[in-house]
C-alpha cells in the first residue's frame, strides 16, 4: 500500500568544506552545542514533535502487521529481488551482520517530523546451529545485559513480568565524540507465531540523560528538555529459525532532536551513526555470544 511504502536509503555524504578555520570554528559551536552539561544545548520536546513521530510509527507497524499475519514475508531479506536475496542470506551464512537504513513514506510522501529527526534502520545476523528458543532466552535475560552489551548498556535489571510481557531498566552508555549516558525503561513484549517464528516488540517508555554519571553529583536532566540524542525508541525484532539455525531481524525507530541552522553538515554524521552502530553493535554480541558460549 502506498500510504505504508517503506524505501530503502542510503546516507548521504557530507558535503566537502574549503577552508580549515571555518571547519575549526563550526566544530567548536558543534561541540558546545552537544555538550550534555551546558544548558544552552538543551532542547524541549514539543507535542507537534512527538505526533509526527508516533504517525510515521503508526504507519510502519501496518506494515509489521501484514508480514506477522503473512501476507508479506516475514523477513526482510524474504522480499528483496531473487538475486539480492541469495547474496545477503550467502552474507549472513557467512557472519556477517547485514544493516539497511529505511525509510517510511504516507502515499509516496515523506513524513516531516518538526524540531526532530527519525532515524529508522533494520539489521539481521544469522546463528548457525541455534534454536528458536535459544535465541529467546538469551533476548529475555536482562539482568545479564550489562555483562553481554558491556560497554553500551552500564547498568539492566527486569522490574517485572508477567507471561510474556518484561518492564526493563537499562542504564545506556552513548559515544560519538563525546559520551552520554542515559536512564531508560522498556515494555517488552514476545509475541509467538507458530510453529517457527517469534516478534518482539520493545517500547521506550522513559527515557533520561544522565549528568555527571558516577559522581557524587549524578542527576537525571529533565525528561524531553536535554541534548535531545534520544528521546524515543521502538525496537521490532523478528525471529525465524530454519534449517541450520535462526535469523534474527531487529528494526529500530528512534527521535533525537533536529539539527542547528548551518551546522547539519557536521552534526548530522555524528548523531545519524549513533542508531546504525548500536544496532550493529547489539546484533553482533547476540551472535557472537549465542555462537560462542561461555
Amino acid at each position: 500500500m502506498d500510504s505504508q511504502r517503506v524505501c530503502r536509503r542510503r546516507p548521504h555524504a557530507a558535503a566537502p568544506i574549503s577552508r580549515c578555520g571555518g571547519i575549526v570554528g563550526a566544530a567548536c559551536i558543534a561541540l558546545l552545542w552537544i555538550n550534555p552539561g551546558s544548558e544552552a544545548a538543551a532542547a524541549d520536546l514539543r507535542a507537534d514533535t512527538v505526533a509526527a513521530f508516533e504517525h510515521y510509527v503508526q504507519l510502519t507497524e501496518a506494515r509489521m502487521m501484514e508480514e506477522t499475519a503473512g501476507r508479506r514475508p516475514f523477513l526482510w531479506m524474504d522480499r528483496l529481488a531473487e538475486a539480492e536475496r541469495r547474496e545477503v542470506t550467502a552474507r549472513l551464512r557467512r557472519g556477517e551482520i547485514v544493516v539497511d537504513r529505511l525509510e517510511t513514506r504516507d502515499a509516496g510522501r515523506p513524513i516531516q517530523v518538526p524540531g526532530g529527526i527519525c532515524h529508522h534502520w533494520l539489521g539481521t545476523v544469522f546463528a548457525p546451529d541455534v534454536g528458536l528458543a535459544r535465541v529467546v532466552t538469551l533476548m529475555q535475560s536482562y539482568d545479564r545485559y550489562s555483562d553481554i552489551y558491556r560497554p553500551t548498556i552500564r547498568r539492566s535489571r527486569m522490574t517485572s513480568r508477567d507471561g510474556d510481557r518484561f518492564n526493563v531498566s537499562l542504564q545506556l552508555s552513548m559515544k560519538k565524540v563525546i559520551s552520554v549516558v542515559l536512564n531508560t525503561e522498556y515494555d517488552v513484549q514476545y509475541v509467538p507465531i507458530p510453529p517457527n517464528r517469534i516478534e518482539v516488540r520493545s517500547y521506550a517508555t522513559r527515557i533520561a540523560e544522565v549528568q555527571h554519571p558516577d559522581t557524587t553529583q549524578e542527576q537525571e536532566r529533565p525528561v524531553g528538555h536535554d541534548s535531545g540524542f534520544l528521546w524515543r525508541f521502538n525496537n521490532y525484532c523478528g525471529l525465524e529459525e530454519r534449517e541450520g539455525g535462526t535469523y534474527i531481524q531487529c528494526e529500530s525507530i528512534s527521535l533525537s532532536r533536529d539539527l542547528p541552522t548551518g551546522l547539519g553538515w557536521l552534526i548530522r554524521p555524528f548523531v545519524t551513526a549513533i542508531p546504525k552502530e548500536s544496532l550493529e553493535f547489539t546484533l553482533g554480541r547476540i551472535r557472537a555470544t549465542l555462537t560462542n558460549p561461555r
